[in-house]
């Protein structure tokens, strides 16, 4: 019997810069390697200020430019997407913090874990976070993109070694 997809949450502050820009990068990756069937992803923000909002225009941008559209529309994380996600994936150190206290100790814990974990260069050198690009330039987000894309790849190795480090 085949195992059940894989399903991924991706998680920022408001859901329209770093998260919907991971989504998209990781879907990307995913049907690259032939697993769309079985790595479903999605992404939220720990806030509601966008609820309901698309990708920032800038984030937007910066994919265009590379060939990867980001989509959607902006939905806050609710502590039931614990029980829809295996793998919840934080920005940031905020991010991850806020996340667990929405999960206050129960089993939804075990599944936060900061993207950049899953770059080795960025795991070694202690640099975890995802920068917010909101309030600055262009440049910013060319930066998270090239960030986030690491992870991305990182994470993606995971998967294809089939010892996921959340299990």
């Amino acid at each position: 019997m085949p195992d059940p997809p894989v399903r991924i949450c991706f998680v920022c502050l408001g859901n329209i810069c770093r998260s919907p820009t991971a989504e998209a990068l990781m879907r990307r990756r995913v049907e690259d390697a032939g697993l769309g069937h079985r790595v479903h992803v999605d992404s939220a923000g720990t806030g509601a200020w966008h609820v309901g909002d698309p990708p920032d225009g800038r984030a937007a941008a910066e994919g265009r430019s590379r060939g990867i559209a980001l989509h959607g529309e902006a939905r806050q994380f609710q502590h039931s997407d614990f029980e829809r996600f295996d793998l919840v994936v934080a920005m940031d150190r905020q991010n991850q913090a806020d996340l667990r206290r929405l999960a206050r100790g129960g089993a939804g814990e075990g599944k936060i874990h900061l993207l950049r974990n899953f770059d080795p260069a960025a795991a070694e050198a202690g640099r975890l976070d995802v920068p917010d690009p909101y309030y600055g330039g262009d440049e910013g987000f060319a930066r998270v993109f090239d960030l986030v894309d690491d992870a991305c790849r990182g994470l993606l190795a995971a998967l294809l070694e089939r010892e996921p480090p959340w299990r």
